[in-house]
Protein backbone atom coordinates (compact mmCIF):
# COMPACT_ATOMS: atom_id res chain seq x y z
CA UNK A 1 0.00 0.00 0.00
CA UNK A 2 1.05 3.57 -0.58
CA UNK A 3 2.45 5.21 2.54
CA UNK A 4 -0.08 8.02 3.02
CA UNK A 5 -0.50 10.07 6.19
CA UNK A 6 -3.69 9.15 8.02
CA UNK A 7 -6.46 11.74 8.30
CA UNK A 8 -8.84 11.42 11.25
CA UNK A 9 -12.49 11.05 10.33
CA UNK A 10 -13.56 14.07 12.38
CA UNK A 11 -11.41 16.27 10.15
CA UNK A 12 -13.00 14.82 7.03
CA UNK A 13 -16.56 15.29 8.26
CA UNK A 14 -16.03 18.76 9.72
CA UNK A 15 -14.50 20.11 6.52
CA UNK A 16 -10.93 20.49 7.79
CA UNK A 17 -9.59 18.42 4.89
CA UNK A 18 -11.67 19.96 2.09
CA UNK A 19 -8.49 21.16 0.43
CA UNK A 20 -7.73 17.50 -0.24
CA UNK A 21 -10.91 16.74 -2.20
CA UNK A 22 -9.79 14.95 -5.35
CA UNK A 23 -6.61 13.72 -3.67
CA UNK A 24 -5.76 10.25 -2.40
CA UNK A 25 -5.92 10.01 1.38
CA UNK A 26 -5.65 7.39 4.13
CA UNK A 27 -8.29 6.63 6.78
CA UNK A 28 -8.26 3.98 9.47
CA UNK A 29 -11.00 2.67 11.73
CA UNK A 30 -13.52 0.00 12.61
CA UNK A 31 -16.35 -1.12 10.37
CA UNK A 32 -19.76 -0.12 11.68
CA UNK A 33 -21.79 -1.53 8.76
CA UNK A 34 -21.36 -2.87 5.23
CA UNK A 35 -24.13 -2.82 2.65
CA UNK A 36 -24.38 -2.87 -1.14
CA UNK A 37 -24.89 -5.21 -4.06
CA UNK A 38 -22.86 -7.57 -6.25
CA UNK A 39 -20.94 -4.69 -7.81
CA UNK A 40 -20.33 -2.21 -5.03
CA UNK A 41 -20.10 -2.10 -1.23
CA UNK A 42 -20.62 0.85 1.08
CA UNK A 43 -18.58 0.55 4.25
CA UNK A 44 -19.30 2.85 7.22
CA UNK A 45 -15.98 3.42 8.96
CA UNK A 46 -15.53 4.99 12.41
CA UNK A 47 -12.27 5.79 14.23
CA UNK A 48 -13.73 7.06 17.53
CA UNK A 49 -13.05 10.74 16.91
CA UNK A 50 -16.70 11.58 16.12
CA UNK A 51 -20.07 9.90 16.39
CA UNK A 52 -20.57 9.98 12.61
CA UNK A 53 -19.01 7.53 10.14
CA UNK A 54 -17.19 8.17 6.88
CA UNK A 55 -18.58 6.23 3.94
CA UNK A 56 -16.02 4.17 2.03
CA UNK A 57 -17.13 3.16 -1.46
CA UNK A 58 -15.65 -0.16 -2.56
CA UNK A 59 -15.81 -1.20 -6.24
CA UNK A 60 -15.85 -4.96 -5.70
CA UNK A 61 -14.22 -5.78 -9.04
CA UNK A 62 -11.07 -3.99 -7.90
CA UNK A 63 -10.53 -6.10 -4.77
CA UNK A 64 -9.91 -9.71 -3.82
CA UNK A 65 -13.25 -11.27 -2.92
CA UNK A 66 -11.82 -13.10 0.09
CA UNK A 67 -10.73 -9.75 1.51
CA UNK A 68 -14.15 -8.23 0.88
CA UNK A 69 -15.85 -11.11 2.73
CA UNK A 70 -13.76 -10.36 5.80
CA UNK A 71 -14.91 -6.74 5.89
CA UNK A 72 -17.62 -7.25 8.51
CA UNK A 73 -18.95 -5.22 11.42
CA UNK A 74 -16.20 -4.82 14.00
CA UNK A 75 -13.30 -5.49 11.63
CA UNK A 76 -10.52 -2.90 11.52
CA UNK A 77 -9.23 -1.43 8.27
CA UNK A 78 -6.69 0.83 6.70
CA UNK A 79 -8.11 2.40 3.55
CA UNK A 80 -6.33 4.43 0.91
CA UNK A 81 -8.69 6.15 -1.47
CA UNK A 82 -9.77 9.26 -3.28
CA UNK A 83 -11.65 11.87 -1.22
CA UNK A 84 -14.67 13.01 -3.23
CA UNK A 85 -17.80 15.04 -2.65
CA UNK A 86 -20.70 12.77 -1.73
CA UNK A 87 -23.93 12.60 -3.67
CA UNK A 88 -25.69 10.89 -0.75
CA UNK A 89 -27.63 12.63 1.99
CA UNK A 90 -26.16 13.30 5.44
CA UNK A 91 -22.53 13.63 4.41
CA UNK A 92 -20.43 16.02 2.37
CA UNK A 93 -17.56 13.72 1.44
CA UNK A 94 -16.80 10.05 1.03
CA UNK A 95 -13.79 7.92 0.18
CA UNK A 96 -13.53 5.89 -3.02
CA UNK A 97 -11.27 3.03 -1.97
CA UNK A 98 -8.20 2.18 -4.04
CA UNK A 99 -6.37 0.02 -1.49
CA UNK A 100 -7.61 -1.78 1.63
CA UNK A 101 -5.60 -3.48 4.37
CA UNK A 102 -7.43 -5.65 6.89
CA UNK A 103 -5.87 -5.01 10.30
CA UNK A 104 -8.10 -7.32 12.32
CA UNK A 105 -11.09 -9.54 11.61
CA UNK A 106 -14.28 -9.74 13.69
CA UNK A 107 -16.06 -13.06 13.31
CA UNK A 108 -19.74 -12.32 12.56
CA UNK A 109 -20.75 -15.43 14.48
CA UNK A 110 -19.12 -14.36 17.75
CA UNK A 111 -18.66 -10.55 17.66
CA UNK A 112 -21.27 -9.39 20.21
CA UNK A 113 -21.92 -6.03 18.51
CA UNK A 114 -22.78 -7.54 15.15
CA UNK A 115 -26.40 -6.43 15.36
CA UNK A 116 -27.95 -3.10 16.28
CA UNK A 117 -30.43 -2.42 19.08
CA UNK A 118 -28.61 -3.92 22.05
CA UNK A 119 -29.99 -2.89 25.43
CA UNK A 120 -27.90 -0.81 27.81
CA UNK A 121 -28.17 -3.70 30.29
CA UNK A 122 -26.57 -6.09 27.80
CA UNK A 123 -23.82 -3.60 26.96
CA UNK A 124 -22.89 -3.32 30.65
CA UNK A 125 -22.01 -7.01 30.49
CA UNK A 126 -19.45 -6.28 27.76
CA UNK A 127 -18.04 -3.04 29.12
CA UNK A 128 -14.74 -3.75 27.36
CA UNK A 129 -16.44 -3.48 23.95
CA UNK A 130 -19.29 -1.03 24.53
CA UNK A 131 -17.16 2.08 23.74
CA UNK A 132 -17.33 0.91 20.10
CA UNK A 133 -21.04 1.66 20.01
CA UNK A 134 -22.28 5.10 19.00
CA UNK A 135 -23.90 5.59 22.40
CA UNK A 136 -20.85 4.94 24.51
CA UNK A 137 -18.47 6.59 22.10
CA UNK A 138 -20.56 9.74 22.55
CA UNK A 139 -20.73 9.38 26.34
CA UNK A 140 -17.00 8.89 26.80
CA UNK A 141 -16.08 11.75 24.47
CA UNK A 142 -18.34 13.97 26.58
CA UNK A 143 -16.73 12.58 29.74
CA UNK A 144 -13.33 13.63 28.40
CA UNK A 145 -14.60 17.09 27.49
CA UNK A 146 -16.07 17.60 30.96
CA UNK A 147 -12.83 16.51 32.65
CA UNK A 148 -10.86 18.94 30.50
CA UNK A 149 -13.36 21.71 31.28
CA UNK A 150 -12.99 21.10 35.04
CA UNK A 151 -9.26 21.68 34.87
CA UNK A 152 -9.61 24.68 32.57
CA UNK A 153 -12.21 26.36 34.79
CA UNK A 154 -10.09 26.13 37.93
CA UNK A 155 -6.79 26.87 36.23
CA UNK A 156 -8.25 30.05 34.74
CA UNK A 157 -9.39 31.08 38.24
CA UNK A 158 -5.91 30.52 39.75
CA UNK A 159 -6.84 27.42 41.70
CA UNK A 160 -4.12 24.85 42.29
CA UNK A 161 -4.69 21.19 41.45
CA UNK A 162 -4.22 19.38 44.77
CA UNK A 163 -3.52 15.66 44.90
CA UNK A 164 -5.19 14.34 48.03
CA UNK A 165 -4.32 10.78 49.12
CA UNK A 166 -6.35 7.74 48.11
CA UNK A 167 -5.20 5.83 51.19
CA UNK A 168 -6.32 7.52 54.39
CA UNK A 169 -6.95 7.05 58.10
CA UNK A 170 -9.88 9.51 58.24
CA UNK A 171 -13.54 9.02 57.38
CA UNK A 172 -14.51 12.46 56.13
CA UNK A 173 -18.20 11.62 55.81
CA UNK A 174 -18.52 9.79 59.12
CA UNK A 175 -20.49 7.02 57.42
CA UNK A 176 -18.03 4.23 58.16
CA UNK A 177 -18.59 2.61 54.75
CA UNK A 178 -14.96 2.40 53.66
CA UNK A 179 -12.82 -0.19 51.86
CA UNK A 180 -10.01 -1.37 54.09
CA UNK A 181 -6.43 -1.37 52.81
CA UNK A 182 -4.20 -4.07 54.29
CA UNK A 183 -1.28 -6.38 53.57
CA UNK A 184 -2.02 -8.63 56.55
CA UNK A 185 -2.25 -12.35 55.87
CA UNK A 186 -6.01 -12.90 55.87
CA UNK A 187 -5.47 -16.60 56.64
CA UNK A 188 -3.44 -15.76 59.71
CA UNK A 189 -4.52 -12.35 61.00
CA UNK A 190 -2.40 -11.14 63.94
CA UNK A 191 -4.35 -10.38 67.11
CA UNK A 192 -3.69 -8.38 70.26
CA UNK A 193 -4.10 -9.89 73.73
CA UNK A 194 -7.73 -8.82 73.83
CA UNK A 195 -8.46 -10.43 70.46
CA UNK A 196 -8.57 -7.34 68.26
CA UNK A 197 -6.72 -7.13 64.95
CA UNK A 198 -3.15 -6.00 65.55
CA UNK A 199 -2.78 -3.27 62.95
CA UNK A 200 0.67 -2.39 64.27
CA UNK A 201 1.89 -5.28 62.11
CA UNK A 202 0.14 -3.94 59.01
CA UNK A 203 1.94 -2.06 56.22
CA UNK A 204 1.20 1.42 57.63
CA UNK A 205 1.23 0.35 61.26
CA UNK A 206 -2.40 1.35 61.70
CA UNK A 207 -5.83 0.76 60.18
CA UNK A 208 -6.15 2.42 56.75
CA UNK A 209 -8.85 2.66 54.10
CA UNK A 210 -9.57 3.97 50.62
CA UNK A 211 -10.78 7.55 50.77
CA UNK A 212 -14.43 8.59 50.52
CA UNK A 213 -13.43 12.24 50.00
CA UNK A 214 -10.38 14.40 49.54
CA UNK A 215 -12.00 17.27 51.40
CA UNK A 216 -10.20 17.23 54.73
CA UNK A 217 -6.79 17.05 53.06
CA UNK A 218 -8.04 19.65 50.57
CA UNK A 219 -8.68 22.06 53.43
CA UNK A 220 -5.01 21.75 54.36
CA UNK A 221 -4.07 22.90 50.88
CA UNK A 222 -6.54 25.78 50.83
CA UNK A 223 -5.31 27.04 54.18
CA UNK A 224 -1.83 27.33 52.73
CA UNK A 225 -2.27 28.07 49.02
CA UNK A 226 -5.58 29.94 49.14
CA UNK A 227 -7.62 28.05 46.52
CA UNK A 228 -7.23 24.41 45.53
CA UNK A 229 -9.30 21.70 43.89
CA UNK A 230 -9.06 17.93 43.94
CA UNK A 231 -10.25 15.74 41.08
CA UNK A 232 -9.82 12.02 41.51
CA UNK A 233 -11.38 8.68 42.39
CA UNK A 234 -13.16 8.10 45.69
CA UNK A 235 -14.55 4.89 47.14
CA UNK A 236 -17.54 3.90 49.21
CA UNK A 237 -18.32 0.39 50.46
CA UNK A 238 -22.06 0.98 50.48
CA UNK A 239 -24.07 -2.07 49.49
CA UNK A 240 -26.38 -0.14 47.18
CA UNK A 241 -27.44 -1.62 43.86
CA UNK A 242 -29.25 1.42 42.49
CA UNK A 243 -29.01 3.50 39.28
CA UNK A 244 -27.46 6.32 41.36
CA UNK A 245 -24.66 4.55 43.23
CA UNK A 246 -21.16 3.33 42.44
CA UNK A 247 -18.54 2.01 44.82
CA UNK A 248 -15.77 3.74 42.83
CA UNK A 249 -16.53 7.20 41.46
CA UNK A 250 -14.80 10.50 40.74
CA UNK A 251 -15.17 13.69 42.76
CA UNK A 252 -14.26 17.32 42.15
CA UNK A 253 -13.73 19.12 45.45
CA UNK A 254 -12.63 22.78 45.54
CA UNK A 255 -11.65 24.33 48.86
CA UNK A 256 -11.20 28.09 49.24
CA UNK A 257 -9.70 30.19 52.01
CA UNK A 258 -11.55 33.44 52.81
CA UNK A 259 -14.76 32.19 51.13
CA UNK A 260 -17.99 32.33 53.11
CA UNK A 261 -21.27 30.63 52.24
CA UNK A 262 -22.36 33.26 49.70
CA UNK A 263 -19.01 33.02 47.89
CA UNK A 264 -19.32 29.24 47.89
CA UNK A 265 -22.77 29.34 46.31
CA UNK A 266 -21.63 31.80 43.66
CA UNK A 267 -18.70 29.62 42.70
CA UNK A 268 -20.80 26.44 42.55
CA UNK A 269 -23.39 28.05 40.27
CA UNK A 270 -20.73 29.56 38.01
CA UNK A 271 -18.82 26.27 37.87
CA UNK A 272 -21.70 24.06 36.87
CA UNK A 273 -22.98 26.58 34.30
CA UNK A 274 -19.49 26.70 32.82
CA UNK A 275 -19.38 22.92 32.47
CA UNK A 276 -22.80 22.70 30.84
CA UNK A 277 -21.96 25.58 28.49
CA UNK A 278 -18.70 23.87 27.56
CA UNK A 279 -20.59 20.70 26.67
CA UNK A 280 -23.09 22.61 24.53
CA UNK A 281 -20.30 24.41 22.68
CA UNK A 282 -17.88 21.50 22.24
CA UNK A 283 -19.96 18.30 22.18
CA UNK A 284 -22.70 19.28 19.75
CA UNK A 285 -22.70 16.14 17.60
CA UNK A 286 -22.61 13.77 20.55
CA UNK A 287 -25.36 15.64 22.44
CA UNK A 288 -27.58 15.68 19.35
CA UNK A 289 -27.09 11.94 18.95
CA UNK A 290 -27.95 11.21 22.60
CA UNK A 291 -30.97 13.49 22.36
CA UNK A 292 -32.24 11.68 19.27
CA UNK A 293 -31.78 8.27 20.88
CA UNK A 294 -32.55 8.72 24.58
CA UNK A 295 -33.78 12.11 25.79
CA UNK A 296 -35.73 14.38 23.47
CA UNK A 297 -35.49 17.32 25.89
CA UNK A 298 -31.77 17.01 26.65
CA UNK A 299 -30.38 20.09 24.90
CA UNK A 300 -33.35 22.25 25.94
CA UNK A 301 -32.75 21.25 29.57
CA UNK A 302 -29.04 22.01 29.33
CA UNK A 303 -29.72 25.43 27.86
CA UNK A 304 -32.29 26.13 30.57
CA UNK A 305 -29.69 25.54 33.29
CA UNK A 306 -27.21 27.89 31.63
CA UNK A 307 -29.78 30.64 31.14
CA UNK A 308 -31.45 30.43 34.57
CA UNK A 309 -30.53 31.99 37.91
CA UNK A 310 -30.58 29.29 40.57
CA UNK A 311 -33.08 29.66 43.41
CA UNK A 312 -31.48 30.03 46.85
CA UNK A 313 -33.67 28.59 49.58
CA UNK A 314 -33.32 27.83 53.27
CA UNK A 315 -33.98 24.26 54.38
CA UNK A 316 -36.73 25.44 56.75
CA UNK A 317 -38.57 27.15 53.90
CA UNK A 318 -38.15 24.06 51.74
CA UNK A 319 -39.82 21.92 54.42
CA UNK A 320 -42.73 24.37 54.55
CA UNK A 321 -43.15 24.09 50.76
CA UNK A 322 -42.98 20.30 50.79
CA UNK A 323 -45.45 19.98 53.68
CA UNK A 324 -47.90 22.27 51.88
CA UNK A 325 -47.52 20.52 48.53
CA UNK A 326 -50.13 17.80 49.19
CA UNK A 327 -47.74 15.54 47.30
CA UNK A 328 -47.68 11.90 48.37
CA UNK A 329 -44.03 11.20 49.09
CA UNK A 330 -42.63 7.76 49.80
CA UNK A 331 -40.65 9.29 52.68
CA UNK A 332 -42.65 11.64 54.98
CA UNK A 333 -41.35 15.18 55.39
CA UNK A 334 -40.83 17.10 58.61
CA UNK A 335 -38.24 19.53 59.94
CA UNK A 336 -35.05 17.66 60.76
CA UNK A 337 -35.27 14.88 58.17
CA UNK A 338 -32.61 14.42 55.53
CA UNK A 339 -34.29 15.18 52.21
CA UNK A 340 -34.58 12.34 49.71
CA UNK A 341 -34.24 12.56 45.94
CA UNK A 342 -38.03 12.69 45.54
CA UNK A 343 -38.21 15.80 47.74
CA UNK A 344 -35.31 17.49 45.97
CA UNK A 345 -36.75 16.79 42.53
CA UNK A 346 -40.18 18.09 43.56
CA UNK A 347 -38.64 21.42 44.52
CA UNK A 348 -36.66 21.64 41.28
CA UNK A 349 -39.01 20.11 38.73
CA UNK A 350 -42.47 20.99 39.99
CA UNK A 351 -42.34 23.90 42.41
CA UNK A 352 -39.62 26.21 41.09
CA UNK A 353 -38.92 24.54 37.72
CA UNK A 354 -35.28 25.57 37.94
CA UNK A 355 -32.16 24.50 39.89
CA UNK A 356 -32.21 25.18 43.64
CA UNK A 357 -29.41 25.82 46.12
CA UNK A 358 -30.66 24.66 49.51
CA UNK A 359 -28.88 26.12 52.56
CA UNK A 360 -28.91 26.15 56.38
CA UNK A 361 -29.62 22.48 57.12
CA UNK A 362 -30.14 21.09 60.64
CA UNK A 363 -26.71 20.38 62.08
CA UNK A 364 -27.78 16.92 63.28
CA UNK A 365 -28.00 15.60 59.71
CA UNK A 366 -24.79 17.18 58.44
CA UNK A 367 -21.08 16.48 58.87
CA UNK A 368 -19.07 17.66 61.87
CA UNK A 369 -16.94 20.15 59.91
CA UNK A 370 -19.79 22.45 58.81
CA UNK A 371 -19.94 25.91 60.39
CA UNK A 372 -22.70 26.39 62.94
CA UNK A 373 -25.16 29.24 62.49
CA UNK A 374 -25.95 31.60 65.35
CA UNK A 375 -29.29 29.84 65.98
CA UNK A 376 -27.35 26.81 67.30
CA UNK A 377 -29.61 24.46 65.32
CA UNK A 378 -28.46 24.80 61.73
CA UNK A 379 -25.19 24.86 59.81
CA UNK A 380 -24.01 26.78 56.76
CA UNK A 381 -24.44 23.85 54.43
CA UNK A 382 -25.47 24.08 50.79
CA UNK A 383 -26.73 21.50 48.31
CA UNK A 384 -27.27 22.25 44.63
CA UNK A 385 -30.34 20.41 43.34
CA UNK A 386 -30.85 19.64 39.65
CA UNK A 387 -33.70 18.30 37.53
CA UNK A 388 -33.73 14.52 37.03
CA UNK A 389 -30.80 14.17 39.46
CA UNK A 390 -31.62 15.74 42.81
CA UNK A 391 -28.45 16.69 44.69
CA UNK A 392 -25.53 17.22 42.33
CA UNK A 393 -23.29 19.36 44.59
CA UNK A 394 -22.90 19.26 48.35
CA UNK A 395 -20.82 21.68 50.36
CA UNK A 396 -20.61 24.17 53.19
CA UNK A 397 -18.71 26.89 54.91
CA UNK A 398 -16.30 25.00 57.16
CA UNK A 399 -16.17 25.49 60.92
CA UNK A 400 -13.13 27.70 61.58
CA UNK A 401 -13.65 28.10 65.34
CA UNK A 402 -11.41 25.66 67.18
CA UNK A 403 -13.59 25.23 70.27
CA UNK A 404 -16.81 24.71 68.32
CA UNK A 405 -15.14 22.22 65.99
CA UNK A 406 -13.74 20.17 68.88
CA UNK A 407 -17.10 20.20 70.65
CA UNK A 408 -18.88 19.01 67.52
CA UNK A 409 -16.32 16.25 66.95
CA UNK A 410 -16.93 14.96 70.45
CA UNK A 411 -20.70 15.05 69.87
CA UNK A 412 -20.39 12.74 66.86
CA UNK A 413 -17.82 10.44 68.47
CA UNK A 414 -14.63 11.62 66.77
CA UNK A 415 -11.61 11.66 69.05
CA UNK A 416 -9.93 15.10 68.62
CA UNK A 417 -6.45 13.75 69.35
CA UNK A 418 -6.74 11.50 66.29
CA UNK A 419 -7.38 14.58 64.14
CA UNK A 420 -4.58 16.81 65.46
CA UNK A 421 -3.30 17.42 61.93
CA UNK A 422 -6.74 18.74 60.92
CA UNK A 423 -7.23 20.82 64.05
CA UNK A 424 -3.83 22.49 63.57
CA UNK A 425 -5.33 24.49 60.71
CA UNK A 426 -7.74 26.05 63.25
CA UNK A 427 -5.08 26.29 65.93
CA UNK A 428 -2.63 28.26 63.78
CA UNK A 429 -3.94 31.10 61.63
CA UNK A 430 -7.53 29.95 61.14
CA UNK A 431 -9.60 31.81 58.54
CA UNK A 432 -13.15 31.57 57.16
CA UNK A 433 -13.13 28.99 54.39
CA UNK A 434 -15.56 26.96 52.31
CA UNK A 435 -15.77 24.19 49.77
CA UNK A 436 -18.00 21.71 48.02
CA UNK A 437 -17.98 18.40 46.17
CA UNK A 438 -19.37 17.63 42.73
CA UNK A 439 -19.84 13.98 41.85
CA UNK A 440 -18.43 13.73 38.33
CA UNK A 441 -20.71 10.86 37.33
CA UNK A 442 -23.78 12.71 38.64
CA UNK A 443 -22.78 15.62 36.39
CA UNK A 444 -22.41 13.27 33.45
CA UNK A 445 -25.86 11.79 34.04
CA UNK A 446 -27.30 15.27 33.67
CA UNK A 447 -25.21 16.27 30.66
CA UNK A 448 -25.74 13.04 28.70
CA UNK A 449 -29.36 12.35 29.62
CA UNK A 450 -28.53 8.84 30.80
CA UNK A 451 -30.51 7.47 33.74
CA UNK A 452 -28.12 4.84 35.13
CA UNK A 453 -24.82 5.96 36.61
CA UNK A 454 -23.17 2.74 35.40
CA UNK A 455 -23.48 4.06 31.85
CA UNK A 456 -21.31 7.16 32.30
CA UNK A 457 -18.13 5.51 33.62
CA UNK A 458 -16.04 3.10 31.53
CA UNK A 459 -15.85 0.29 34.08
CA UNK A 460 -18.55 0.54 36.76
CA UNK A 461 -17.71 -0.85 40.19
CA UNK A 462 -20.78 -2.00 42.09
CA UNK A 463 -21.51 -4.73 44.65
CA UNK A 464 -20.53 -8.16 43.24
CA UNK A 465 -19.20 -6.53 40.05
CA UNK A 466 -15.49 -6.00 39.41
CA UNK A 467 -15.00 -8.11 36.31
CA UNK A 468 -12.80 -5.81 34.24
Amino acid sequence: MKDLKRIEIIDLLQGKANDQIGSEICVKGWVRTKRGNKNIAFVALNDGTIVHNIQVVVELSNFDQELVKKITTGASLRVNGKLVESVGQGQNVEVQATEIELYGEADPETYPLQKKGHTLEFLREIAHLRPRTNTFGAIFRIRHAMAFAVHKFYNDKRFFYWHSPLITVSDAEGAGEMFQVTTLDLDNIPRTENGKIDYSQDFYGRETSLTVSGQLEGELGALSLGKIYTFGPTFRAENSNTPRHLSEFWMIEPEMAFYELEDNMNLAEEFIKYLVSYALENCKDDLEFLQSMYDKELIERLNHVVDTDFIRLKYTDAITILEASQQKFEYPVSWGVDLQSEHERYLVEKHFMKPVILIDYPKEIKAFYMKENTDGKTVRAMDVLFPKIGEIIGGSQREDNMDKLVARMKEVGIEPKDMKWYLDTRRFGSVPHSGFGLGFERLLLFVTGMVNIRDVIPFPRTPKNAEF
